[in-house]
């Protein structure tokens, strides 16, 4: 049993890693509860995606500005990265923090391989860095230069959290088995030639072209994201995410067959502490209360000088 740190869900997940496309992280969520906010819905989306304050279990607010979302990180808070399949089916979820693949450590690629498999209509809170099938170090808000991108040579992505969701291949259906009895009797060798074709194994489907070469709104989306113009630069030094303390987190090996080499959607949420996102008008600042004007006589009227205390 494995409680994450968010008080409102618990429940067992087993998951690990994905090679070469076949294998992927699966948790298996026995729900307590679920959390709510996060990207706006729409019909068409497979996941939701929300940052979560690990210390408080509250989801951080986002914040759009030029075609981004964004929400504020306090340095040195942990977080998490809850993720909820809105679909029947089951979905793999690939994670990126800072440009970084949370399962392998490599260079982050939108691509079905490391990833998290999520059963339909299941959530799962990913809270840190995968280090085995039984722990994660926990991932924090950390100053850029203490970052692990930063640490292992790779500052370029700093900031940016991504998630990759693909669609599972559905299983091609079994055509029926025609046997006529008589025929069987006379040519056995036939009839048992027939039937272990038909009981092989059908081959799976390939990727639809389109599918595969077409990308999805959300990529294209994201592309037209890329070349939002610059924001102001920030004041003090950008948040990165931090390599934490080594966590329990058990996980197991499933296989995973995506329906297309390129994801269905991809969600992007950008983040920076408070301070850079109002010096940015990503957050608007505080309107401080209305000085009162000066008044050039401030002392009201009184007739005559006064008697002075105890006189």
């Amino acid at each position: 049993m494995h409680a994450p740190a968010t008080p409102v869900s618990a429940f067992f997940s087993a998951c690990l890693h994905q090679r070469l496309g076949i294998k992927a992280l699966a948790s298996l969520a026995l729900l307590a509860g679920s959390l709510v906010g996060g990207l706006p819905a729409q019909a068409s989306q497979l996941a939701d995606v929300q940052i979560i304050d690990r210390s408080s279990g509250q989801r951080l607010p986002l914040y759009y500005h030029q075609g981004e979302y964004w929400v504020a990180g306090q340095p040195g808070s942990s977080y998490a990265v809850d993720i909820k399949n809105r679909s029947r089916g089951r979905i793999l979820a690939v994670l990126s923090i800072d440009g970084i693949n949370a399962i392998s450590g490599q260079a982050a690629a939108a691509v079905p391989d490391d990833g998290y498999v999520l059963g339909g209509r299941q959530q799962w809170a990913i809270s840190g860095w995968r280090k085995s099938d039984q722990q994660v170090a926990a991932f924090y808000f950390s100053h850029s230069d203490d970052s692990y991108a930063a640490r292992t040579g790779r500052p370029r992505d700093i900031g940016v959290i991504g998630v990759a969701v693909f669609r599972e291949r559905e299983p091609q259906p079994q055509p029926p088995i025609l046997r006529n009895r008589e025929a069987q009797k006379s040519s056995a060798p036939a009839a048992e030639a027939s039937s272990a074709d038909s009981a092989a194994p059908a081959m799976p489907p390939p990727a639809s072209p389109a599918a595969s070469a077409a990308p999805s709104a959300a990529v294209a989306a994201e592309s037209r994201q890329a070349t939002a113009p610059a924001a102001p630069a920030p004041v003090a030094p950008r948040l990165g995410t931090g390599h934490g303390a080594l966590e329990r987190s058990v996980t197991r090996t499933t296989e995973f067959h995506s329906a297309s080499s390129s994801p269905a959607q991809i969600i992007r949420i950008r983040y920076d502490s408070h301070a850079n996102l109002v010096a940015q008008g990503i957050i608007r600042a505080p309107q401080s209360a209305a000085q009162p004007a000066p008044r050039p006589f401030p002392a009201s009227p009184s007739g005559y000088v006064p008697d002075p205390p105890a006189y």
